[in-house]
């Protein structure tokens, strides 16, 4: 039989039947869970408002609160545990119902124990593929969005407003504020969160190549085209993709860009057949456009384009507040990716941090406390932050 983990489970229980509930908990406290009971909807929609539970187990027919509520409620509240509906009345309809209201699965009784130990371990599956695939996401998306300053707070609020949108939109800042950060979480939030984000830095394409990037090509349309390439918009088709520092991006690749967003459709460098696609774009520059609108370097037609929405990422010196957080979160980061020790910031020298002028920004930062990490004895000392940072 199946025992219990390193780490117990937690399972409740939600049944009106007192010997069901009862001898289902005796049956699970055997192989080793820990198991709670609620005798009614409401009392198990609180207790799980409360703890977290990996499986709960709900019965359908219940007086006051059904079963098909208390799922509801579930859903609603956010709440993540694998819901098992049973019910003595159980037929294909009501289980697909449950199911596409986001039930794990459904049980008819009388419960039989092999089949619902065999639900635990599917649950418990599926818990530890979602959590490897959180972890995989934080890798891939690298760092969180650190602070609780006012200017970080609105950034985020803004974040969460439009991420389920699919309002394009234009992140401004000053380089090393974290604009591609904002971009990663307005897709990571979005509903297109489990298709391709993709990415380019227009200023570090050269301008002859540009357009190859973006909308790609075919074989032989050019010298070195060799085999027919997809751009970037084919790549992040039914996805995102983030236009980093588009204020560099060459007139001829804005006219082009300007089409796809107009009636999404492209076509490949040396072919004229047209190829749909599905794409949200984003933007990001640290230049002011309408400055270079009226220097004649950007359309002023793809700025309304790409300009719905405009969220501006604060410079570090906006919201020295954060800094302990991040010298801390960035500390946490470097010591557990390098193996180092790690080390505690003296308060004269958190306060030297904080005083200081970053013209680099966030990533100026990072660099610093990765130095300081090298550099510094058993702490970081004000003497520290004196030697090799100013």
């Amino acid at each position: 039989m199946h025992k219990a983990k390193d780490t117990i489970m937690k399972i409740l229980i939600i049944d009106d039947e007192r010997a069901i509930r009862n001898s289902l908990k005796e049956i699970l406290a055997d192989e080793g869970y820990d198991v709670d009971v609620a005798q009614d909807g409401a009392e198990g929609l609180q207790m799980a408002l409360k703890e977290h539970y990996s499986i709960v187990f709900c019965d359908i027919k219940m007086p006051a609160m059904d079963g098909i509520e208390v799922l509801d409620a579930f859903v609603k509240e956010g709440i993540d545990s694998s819901v098992v509906m049973i019910s003595g009345h159980g037929d294909i309809e009501t289980a697909v119902g449950c199911i596409k209201k986001g039930a794990f699965d459904f049980i008819q009784k009388p419960l039989d124990l092999n089949r619902i130990l065999i639900t635990i371990k599917n649950a418990t599956d599926k818990a530890t593929l979602l959590n490897e695939t959180r972890i995989l996401k934080k890798k891939v998306y690298g760092q969180q969005m650190v602070g609780e300053s006012e200017p970080i707070r609105m950034v985020k609020e803004m974040i969460d407003k439009v991420a389920p949108t699919d309002a394009r939109v234009l992140i401004i800042g000053d380089n090393g504020t974290g604009k591609e950060l904002v971009a990663r979480s307005l897709h990571q939030k979005s509903q297109r969160s489990s298709l391709p984000y993709v990415e380019l830095n227009c200023a570090a394409i050269p301008s002859e190549l540009i357009e190859s990037e973006l909308f790609g090509h075919e074989k032989g349309s050019f010298t070195s085209a060799v085999k027919q390439h997809k751009g970037k918009f084919e790549q992040a088709d039914g996805g995102t993709l983030f236009l980093d520092e588009i204020g560099d991006m060459s007139l001829a690749a804005q006219a082009k860009v300007l089409r796809v967003l107009q009636e999404k459709k492209l076509s490949r460098v040396g072919s004229d057949k047209d190829i749909e696609v599905n794409v949200r774009v984003l933007a990001a520059t640290n230049k002011d456009l309408k400055e270079e609108i009226a220097k004649g370097n950007f359309r002023e037609d793809l700025y309304h384009r790409l300009s719905v929405i405009v969220i501006k990422v604060p410079s570090l010196d906006q919201r020295k507040e954060d800094i302990p957080l991040l010298v801390e979160y960035f500390i946490d980061q470097i010591c557990s990716e390098t193996g180092m020790p790690r080390r505690e910031v003296e308060k004269d020298a958190m306060k030297l941090l904080i005083d200081k002028s970053w013209t680099g920004n966030i990533r100026e930062l990072r660099n610093v406390v990765e130095r300081l990490l090298i550099l510094s004895g058993k702490s970081i000392t004000a003497d520290d932050v004196k030697a090799y940072v100013y």
